[in-house]
């Protein structure tokens, strides 16, 4: 399927990046690159002044009072929703239209290109590059570990330009369908809302959607890219494949997957999902010290101090390996 993104490659941008894209060995970035910036650039705006100006008009009395560091966590969660739910349904959409990637064999899903696989990682990337400018801007409120994710998230997605794992994109980006239910969790214990029947119906949710779309389909399809990445180390395309499939057009004889990168892709995979089985007993234990009574005094456990005795973030959306990293209380940033 080709690149749906209603803006063709800018020349002269694209020529900018060839450069980089060839040291690098990132043949499809020039395709790309206006879609990363396009995208960093709508979340620059959400972020300021939409952002600033939505939640003065929404919610005057909680956000006017805010001080600095917690007005920035707050307006990084708007930019956060927005983003999870442009992405979320940008991936299925591609997912249900892209017949290309939909009829990808093992060969495909490693070496293969989709113009639209990729225009979801342009987006993804963008959303990173935002991430990493406004952590680095702001590194007394957000701090290493949220400075250290959008590095680490944008050099995954980076990789996608390749192309490597171009089908698996679509795939780990539903990781983020349980992250609208997290954003909602968290404003709502910023605006007097916890333990609330409603938060209680929102932490259901989000319980199920985690373990719906990480647990069960995200770990089936980390064996799945296991498998694929496992036998294309130090393996080439088979020449009919570069002969008769269109989704090869950036794989030649010599292309092969180097050991470091399928095994470095493999473990950051593996501890992803480890910390997704994790992130989900401790949302667990979370929702439920909303809503258990307490043992002392049979009123909510959150009653007797001024804020939730702990909370449930989500740090920043996911790489193509799916990197969302929720949080169990919030000194910083949880978006």
């Amino acid at each position: 399927m080709k690149d749906p993104f209603f803006l063709p490659p800018i020349p002269w941008l694209s020529e900018y990046v060839q450069p980089f894209a060839d040291y690098f060995s990132l043949p499809t970035l020039p395709l790309h690159i206006h879609e990363v910036l396009f995208s960093a650039l709508v979340y620059s705006v959400i972020y300021y002044p939409i952002s600033p100006w939505l939640s003065n008009l929404l919610a005057p009395e909680h956000y006017s009072k805010l001080p600095r560091k917690r007005r920035l966590n707050w307006d990084a969660h708007v930019v956060s929703m927005v983003q999870c739910l442009l992405i979320n349904g940008l991936a299925i959409w591609v997912m249900f239209t892209d017949k290309e990637l939909n009829q990808m064999d093992a060969e495909e899903r490693v070496w293969g290109y989709s113009g639209a696989s990729a225009f979801i990682q342009a987006f993804a990337a963008g959303y990173f590059l935002w991430d990493l400018i406004i952590t680095s801007l702001n590194f007394d409120v957000f701090g290493i570990g949220t400075l250290a994710h959008a590095i680490a998230a944008l050099l995954v997605y980076a990789l996608g330009f390749r192309p490597f794992v171009n089908y698996y994109a679509c795939v780990f980006i539903l990781w983020e369908l349980s992250t609208p239910f997290l954003n909602v969790h968290w404003f709502m214990d910023k605006l007097g809302m916890t333990g609330t029947r409603a938060q209680l119906y929102n932490g259901i949710a989000l319980l199920f959607t985690f373990f719906s779309a990480r647990l069960i389909y995200g770990t089936y399809s980390s064996v799945q890219v296991f498998r694929d990445i496992w036998f294309a180390i130090n393996a080439h395309p088979s020449p009919a494949k570069l002969e008769l499939s269109s989704t090869m057009a950036f794989a030649n004889k010599d292309t092969t997957v180097p050991l470091w990168l399928g095994a470095a892709y493999l473990i950051a995979n593996l501890t992803l999902n480890s910390l997704n089985f994790y992130w989900f007993f401790m949302m667990i234990r979370a929702v439920r010290k909303r809503f258990e009574p307490s043992k002392a005094n049979g009123k909510n456990s959150d009653a007797a101090v001024d804020g939730p005795v702990t909370e449930v973030g989500v740090d920043l959306s996911s790489v193509a390996s799916g990197v969302v990293k929720p949080t169990i209380t919030g000194r910083r940033r949880k978006a």
